[in-house]
């Protein structure tokens, strides 16, 4: 059985009454968390132009475009929720061989649920299937180290989800996967030097090319076949020869992905949320944030996957954009030991070319610990932080699985104050309260006009 085929019996054989409560539940935690960080990124400048263009066109296959009335095309929807989702990179993580954030995978499940009026169990089920078969991939082989970007999982589990929604037989959707496959190799560039509005994006482009390959199949476009062992298929052009399976995928026995994912506490690159949490003990241990005149040098001790994204590129010292400073391990340390918080007031442009603060960054090591690897990311993302004043008094703190990571999972109610952080300044508290009632009942949604009615900002 091919791998194609292998997505495809899966996908289209998971049924909604062979989830788990956890999983269901677990569904609706991250709807929850994706149209919080949508309402936090609204007003983001790459938002604002995802928007603006989904705003030039509508279709009588439309979905809504979060935040508003407008029902745009289903791509352009996905593009536009896309952006917004992710951009603020405060959206929820998995880490293995290729990390990823799997609920950029949601705009696509909820443009095509709202194009063909599916119920809320549908995009439940569609949410589940993405998520595992991204994670799956991400597990299997990591396409990073061979210069392509994360998203190119994306084109292939955007599609798993929506096809399962429409009822997709097994050669309807080894059709969708390659034609989302085979145009859609996303290259690393997104993510090294200095980071362009394109980083929040990238993903938000793969949700719109697996809803375009959807509706193509589901038209009965044919798709390319053996899309990943083809003469010249994803093993031999993208993995450069390499090949890799999926010994399986979850069940109710063995659980699924999601409820191995992590939401995040705070509005940063997911590697850095031990080394922030770390940080901000040593706040506490000194009563209070750090001045940057008390400071003498700071080292970071980080696992390899970690210095190699977001710790070991000059770039990191002196960002340049949101976009580099929310991927810089020292700037974000730095300023948690400074401000004593990370908050989306981290990443303005005052603050992060503030030279006093730079100051510091520029007196921090980023140190890669072989110890450290042995724990990632089984066992948590290990940072250890040692910060030496001037007075000669030394604090030192290392953080394993931070609130958030599936080892310390943050709770029902945590998640529902970071949703309103966000939310409330833009839909007010009562509407807040509408927005998540709707969310907490997709399961018996018969549709997702209630949802996205008290989403309006």
């Amino acid at each position: 059985m091919s791998l194609a085929h292998k997505i495809a019996d899966f996908a289209c054989n998971l049924d909604f009454s062979d989830l788990t409560a956890d999983a269901v539940h677990e569904v609706k935690r991250r709807v929850i968390d994706s149209m919080g960080v949508a309402m936090g990124a609204w007003t983001a400048e790459p938002v604002k132009i995802a928007r603006a263009l989904a705003s030039f066109s509508t279709s009588d296959l439309g979905s809504t475009v979060v935040g508003t009335r407008h029902q745009a095309p289903a791509e352009s929807a996905a593009f536009a929720n896309g952006a917004m989702f992710r951009y603020l990179d405060y959206n929820d993580t998995y880490l293995s061989k290729e990390p990823a954030h799997p609920s950029d995978n949601i705009a696509a499940v909820l443009a095509i649920a709202d194009a063909f009026e599916l119920t809320g169990a549908h995009v439940i089920l569609g949410t589940v299937i993405a998520y595992e078969v991204q994670c799956r991939l991400c597990d299997a082989y990591s396409i990073r180290k061979r210069g392509w970007d994360h998203v190119t999982y994306g084109a292939f589990s955007t599609v798993a989800g929506c096809g399962a929604m429409l009822d997709f037989d097994e050669e309807t959707m080894v059709n969708a996967l390659g034609l989302a496959g085979t145009p859609n190799n996303a290259m690393r560039q997104t993510r090294v030097g200095e980071l362009s509005m394109w980083k929040g994006c990238a993903f938000a482009n793969a949700s719109r090319n697996g809803v375009f390959a959807t509706l193509l199949a589901k038209m009965g476009m044919t798709g390319p076949s053996s899309i990943f062992e083809g003469e010249m298929g994803f093993f031999n052009e993208v993995c450069g020869g390499d090949q890799f399976d999926i010994p399986e995928f979850g069940s109710a026995e063995r659980g699924y992905m999601i409820n191995r994912t992590y939401i995040k506490k705070y509005p940063a690159e997911y590697h850095s949320q031990s080394a922030i949490d770390a940080a901000l003990q040593i706040v506490a241990d000194h009563g209070g944030p750090l001045r940057p005149d008390e400071i003498e040098d700071v080292e970071i001790a980080t696992f390899g996957a970690s210095h190699e994204i977001i710790g070991g590129e000059p770039e990191k010292w002196r960002p340049q954009s949101r976009e580099t400073a929310d991927h810089s391990l020292p700037y974000i340390t730095c300023a948690a030991l400074v401000d004593g918080s990370v908050t989306q007031e981290t990443y303005d442009e005052s603050r992060f070319k503030d030279e006093t603060l730079l100051a510091v960054v520029a007196n921090t090591k980023v140190v890669p610990d072989s110890e450290l690897d042995k724990l990632y990311p089984e066992k948590g993302i290990p940072n250890r932080v040692r910060v030496k004043l001037r007075d000669g008094k030394v604090y030192e703190k290392r953080v394993d699985a931070p609130s958030g990571h599936a080892l310390n999972p943050m709770t029902d109610v945590q998640v529902e104050t970071k949703f309103r952080s966000m939310a409330d300044r833009m839909l007010g508290a009562s509407g807040s309260d509408e927005a998540l009632d709707a969310m907490w009942a997709l399961d018996g949604a018969d549709d997702l006009s209630e949802i996205f009615a008290a989403m309006i900002v």
